[in-house]
C-alpha cells in the first residue's frame, strides 16, 4: 500500500489520464492484498486470480469514475466486492473489462496456482497481523465499513459514537495499515 495517504489518489488521477506507469505502481502496491481478499472468500485459486485481474482491469478502465472524496483503497475494494458478487451471481468471472482492454484469459498451470496461493497467504497473514495491532474501536470501524459494507451512519449507531468519529477511525486505520504493509514489502 502507499506510504502517503494521498499517493493512491494521485495515482488514480494519473491512471484516469492514461498513465501506464501510475497503473503499474498502483497494481504492485495492492496486488497481494486484493488477491488475499479473494482467496479468503473463494476455494478456487484460479477464480481468485481471475477476479483479481478483473478488478485491476476495471481500475484501468474506470479510474475516472473514482470520486476524490472517497478513500482510494475503499474504492478499489468496492470494485473487488462487486466483481465477487457478479461472479457468484453469474457463476463465472465477469469478462467485460478484460475484453474492453483486449486482454486474454490466463490459463494457470499448477506452479502458477501454487504461487498465487503463496502470495495470497503471505498477504493475508500480514494484513491479519496488522489488523490485530489496531486499537479495537479503529479495527471495528474499519471492518464494518470495508468488509460488512455498512454506511458510516450505521457504524456510528452500532458503536454509539458520531459519524465523524467513525470516519476518522476508518481513515486512520487505513493509513496505519497502508504504512505498516508498505514497510513489510
Amino acid at each position: 500500500m502507499s506510504e502517503h495517504p494521498d499517493e493512491d489518489g494521485d495515482l488514480l488521477l494519473r491512471i484516469a489520464r492514461g498513465d501506464d506507469q501510475a497503473f503499474a505502481v498502483f497494481y504492485r502496491a495492492h496486488l497481494d492484498a486484493v488477491l488475499a481478499f479473494f482467496r479468503r472468500r473463494l476455494c478456487d485459486a484460479e477464480l481468485a486470480f481471475d477476479l483479481t485481474a478483473e478488478t485491476f482491469a476495471a481500475v484501468a478502465v474506470g479510474a475516472s469514475s473514482w470520486q476524490q472524496d472517497a478513500p482510494p483503497v475503499a474504492w478499489l475494494y468496492g470494485i473487488a466486492r462487486n466483481k465477487l458478487r457478479e461472479s457468484l451471481r453469474a457463476g463465472k468471472v465477469e469478462e467485460a473489462a478484460r475484453r474492453k482492454l483486449g486482454m486474454e484469459r490466463v490459463a494457470l498451470q499448477d506452479g502458477d496456482i501454487e504461487r498465487v496461493e503463496e502470495r495470497a497467504a503471505s498477504g493475508h497473514a500480514a494484513l491479519e497481523h496488522e489488523l490485530a495491532a489496531l486499537p479495537a474501536p479503529m479495527r471495528e470501524a474499519l471492518l464494518a465499513r470495508l468488509v460488512e459494507e455498512l454506511e458510516y451512519e450505521q457504524i456510528a449507531e452500532r458503536m454509539g459514537c458520531s459519524e465523524q468519529l467513525v470516519r476518522q477511525r476508518v481513515h486512520r486505520g487505513l493509513t496505519r495499515l497502508r504504512a505498516a504493509l508498505k514497510v513489510q514489502r
